[in-house]
């Protein structure tokens, strides 16, 4: 249950606080005052698209905060500490049930963003959607037009079908998506099977090529550091035979080699020892010296070795190599990585592809198999919505009476479709015989605005039985509907309230007169800025606004009198057991 709603710089209202608790609640207003922001400030605390048009001109954001009164045992309170918001406890009744106070936010800058708070924490637009499903039935004007599509008469039904439907439904979905998968998927060979044909083969000749050339891991690197060392062994051999004799030579053109160097300073050094032992650790390092000199001649000996042994190499041979891989990579690259994975991946590929035909046929008895299910599928979920479709026929008739339709039979015929869709194989149509003798039409067709909102209402009413929610709310269910008609959408109303909340924006006195709770968008024009606000109306305030909705007059006698007359009989009525 709601118990209120605060309202910010949106629309014409700058800023409001509408006190709203059990029962039922009108919202009446001039026109313009502001009534359907309203019910935008709700659909904004419900997930609804948020609209930058809305922000109030001259304000930063819009903002809308609302307090709900919940069980701590609901799904709603599981589903706020999922989020990581909080719940503030209200009271523990006799029957030991925690009631939760919930605070849901929302604010829409005049940029277009928009934020939303869950228990006073921040969290994704999308829970304020889940919370809204099991909080509120918000029903707008544009709902009694959605109302006739076939697509919300389908709903409509299913949702009075409740649990069995929509297990049903969950059943059909899982073979109709399989099977809508396995036919895409059997489409798609079939429609390109010339396509991968043409691939297969040109896969074939690219992976006998790799595998004829049989190019490995860092071949291509190995190659080039070959080439390059062959294109330059002259002078490598030139350089290697310099540092080898510069190091340990017989000879050297001015002078002597690093080797005798060294054993010339060891030896100077060692005779020198005897005199002073602090010379003797460098004579270690000498004699080390040595050591590393002579094996660094080795190995620069060993080099020229290799030197003349690659000689032996065909550097022409190296260089066809390089330019056959060069070949691969032009082909099947960019990169030399690319024509490997190309090897290690295609065999697998080209698999799939040879056995198209063999899938093909697998495919095609898996989609007469799937088919088959989604038949059978669909045949339960029928049978669940034409039982369904007889109870619901008899409750809304029923319903409709108490809404001044006396005679009024409405019809919710299932028809089977050309073929299984998302949502079954079910037509479902909603047929109006609006009094005795009269053909039954569709209501998309022939039912006038005033009937098509009280069959609105007299859905959600018998819907209502079978899944409550705790809360209404309807713009101007009331539409094209007058006179002793709006009289009895008011009393069905008020009866509606005993068992849940319910807000109604309505321009009928009629329809608030049944209200235990009168709230009023007033406006208030400067000549320069409108800005509404929202006034709780008690007494005379409300009798005024009654005469008013009643005439366009708050001080006619004869609109007061009538307006006084309405209350009276809207509180002996809600007064009765």
């Amino acid at each position: 249950m709601i118990e209120s709603i605060d309202i910010r710089d949106l629309g014409v209202i700058a800023q409001a606080s509408l006190p709203l608790g059990p029962g039922f609640t009108a919202i009446t207003g001039e026109t313009g005052a502001g009534k359907t922001m309203v019910v935008t400030a709700l659909g904004l605390l419900l997930g609804g698209r948020a609209d930058a048009a809305a922000v109030r001109r001259g304000a930063n954001q819009a903002s809308v905060d609302g307090r709900w009164n919940i069980d701590d045992a609901s799904g709603v309170a599981e589903r706020v500490r999922d989020a990581g918001g909080l719940l503030d406890e209200i009271e523990v009744n006799a029957a030991g049930e925690r009631r939760m106070e919930l605070t849901l936010g929302r604010s829409v800058s005049a940029e277009g963003r928009s934020r939303a708070q869950v228990g006073g924490r921040s969290a994704p637009i999308g829970v304020l959607g889940e919370l809204g499903e099991k909080l509120v039935v918000l029903h707008g004007q544009s709902d009694q037009m959605r109302l006739r599509t076939a697509s919300a008469q389908r709903d409509a039904l299913d949702r009075f079908a409740g649990k069995k439907l929509r297990r049903a439904l969950t059943t059909y979905t899982g073979a109709f998506e399989g099977w809508k998968t396995t036919r895409e998927t059997l489409a798609m060979l079939i429609e390109q099977r010339d396509l991968r044909l043409a691939e297969a083969e040109r896969l074939r000749i690219a992976l006998e090529e790799i595998e004829t050339a049989d190019p490995q891991p860092g071949e291509e690197d190995e190659l080039t550091a070959l080439a390059e060392r062959l294109t330059n062994v002259e002078d490598l051999r030139l350089a290697a035979a310099s540092a080898r004799e510069a190091l340990s030579a017989e000879e050297i053109e001015g002078g002597a080699d690093v080797s005798a160097l060294l054993d010339h300073a060891r030896r100077q050094l060692e005779r020198a020892v005897a005199f002073d032992a602090t010379l003797a650790p460098i004579v270690e390092q000498l004699t080390g010296l040595g050591y590393q000199v002579a094996e660094l001649t080795g190995e620069l000996s060993t080099y020229l070795a290799t030197l003349d042994s690659d000689g032996a190499h065909e550097l022409e041979q190296i260089q066809e190599r390089r330019s056959l891989l060069s070949n691969l990579v032009r082909k099947y690259g960019p990169r030399y990585e690319d024509v490997l994975e190309l090897r290690a991946v295609g065999s697998q590929r080209l698999l799939e592809l040879d056995s198209d035909e063999d899938r093909i046929d697998e495919l095609g008895a898996r989609v007469d198999t799937e088919h088959a299910a989604v038949l059978a599928a669909a045949a339960a979920l029928t049978a669940v919505r034409t039982a369904a479709a007889s109870r619901m026929s008899a409750a809304v008739s029923t319903e409709l009476t108490a809404l001044a339709m006396a005679q009024a039979k409405v019809t919710v015929a299932v028809e089977p479709l050309p073929e299984p869709g998302s949502h079954g194989a079910d037509q479902v149509t909603f047929l109006l015989a609006p009094h005795n003798g009269a053909e039954p039409r569709p209501v998309a067709k022939g039912a006038s605005g005033g009937e098509l909102s009280r069959v609105m209402l007299a859905l959600e009413v018998v819907i209502a039985t079978n899944e409550p929610l705790p809360t209404f709310v309807f713009d101007e269910v009331d539409a094209g509907v007058g006179g002793a008609a709006a009289i009895e959408i008011g009393r069905r109303l008020a009866q509606l309230a005993r068992s849940a909340q319910v807000i109604v924006v309505t321009h009928l006195a009629q329809v608030a007169a049944f209200a235990g709770n009168h709230l009023a968008v007033v406006k208030d024009d400067d000549g320069r800025v409108t800005a509404s606000s929202v006034r709780q109306l008690r007494e005379d305030e409300r009798l005024a606004e009654m005469a008013r909705l009643l005439s366009g007059l708050a001080d006619s006698d004869n609109a007061l009198a009538h307006a006084g007359e309405l209350l009276a009989l809207a509180a002996s009525e809600n007064a009765a057991p």
